[in-house]
């Protein structure tokens, strides 16, 4: 009886509110035929799989590609070049938009704040091709604005993106310029939340403008803090493919080769799907391990609730 009773409650809700459920229709949809339906493709990596004959035609292997992939020549090369890149851009990268949105939120003027945070805005809506030229025409040896510097101080120009170990200073600083603003929004968002009525009664208690920052406005803003850094932590194995790709070369090739353009290569290059299935499964598998260690600690160790 309570089982009808509910089914008939959720019928009615169902065509009173029918007009919101037909807008989430098309959203329920691109995640079906998008993210999910194509995770039943990753039974590809169990097969040596021939994209002619099928999964009826591939011969199953079980875990043989797996063992390949983990005892592969390229595998700790992948991950430590991975690793390397995401965890530097985590301590050095991640600060960034916190610091900013703090800066912004203790301008006074309120135009000048938001014509700088207008401008912070504009590189994230800059396709990752045109940022990929902006930086390297900034770095050339021949025509770059460091290299016209070093002229001007008598000093040879450095080819920047031919030498490897300059490779992930680029990537974390032009990363740090295009996404810094518009990460920033989040944490302003989490500004405006909090109670003006601390700030008033920290002032008039005499507590000044480092201090408010340090006692009102840092925890006020730490639960946000903390969910973001579980996000990140999520994506310590996944690295930004387009933009690496683009700065790839052979001169960089030891340090930029992670497990995305190593999965492209081995898929789209030379059609190993079985391969590159194998070693972007182990990296969605890896991520989610990550995020998972990552709320547990979170909730073990501080005050945030975490995630879930």
């Amino acid at each position: 009886m309570r089982k009808k009773i509910e089914i008939a409650q959720f019928k009615r809700e169902l065509r009173r509110s029918k007009s919101i459920y037909l807008m989430l229709l098309p959203i329920v949809i691109w995640f079906l035929l998008f993210q999910y339906w194509p995770m039943l493709w990753l039974a590809i990596s169990f097969f040596d799989y021939n994209l002619y004959l099928g999964f009826s035609g591939s011969k199953f292997v079980g875990l043989e590609n797996f063992s390949k992939f983990f005892h592969g020549i390229d595998f700790w090369r992948l991950i430590r070049n991975v690793l390397s890149l995401n965890l530097y851009s985590l301590f050095v990268g991640f600060p960034a938009p916190i610091i900013f949105a703090l800066f912004l939120n203790e301008m006074r003027s309120r135009k000048l704040r938001k014509v700088t945070q207008t401008v912070s805005f504009l590189p994230y809506f800059i396709s990752m091709v045109a940022f990929v030229s902006i930086v390297t025409e900034f770095l050339s040896p021949r025509t770059g604005f460091l290299a016209d510097i070093m002229k001007a101080l008598g000093k040879d120009p450095i080819y920047y993106l031919g030498d490897a170990k300059y490779f992930r200073s680029i990537m974390v600083f032009s990363g740090i310029w295009q996404v810094t603003g518009y990460n920033a929004i989040v944490y302003l968002s989490a500004l405006t939340a909090l109670d003006m009525n601390l700030y008033e009664a920290a002032m008039m208690d005499g507590a000044g403008r480092w201090q408010r920052l340090r006692h009102i406005t840092i925890p006020g803003i730490m639960p946000t803090i903390v969910v973001m850094f579980i996000l990140r932590v999520g994506t310590l194995v996944n690295a930004n493919f387009e933009k690496i790709y683009l700065f790839q070369n052979s001169a960089n090739l030891e340090v930029s080769e992670v497990i995305q353009t190593w999965v492209y290569k081995m898929g789209m290059v030379k059609y190993d799907y079985s391969m590159g299935t194998t070693a972007g499964l182990f990296n969605g598998a890896t991520a989610l391990v990550l995020v998972i260690a990552a709320n547990w600690l979170s909730k073990r160790y501080s005050d945030s609730a975490g995630i879930w």
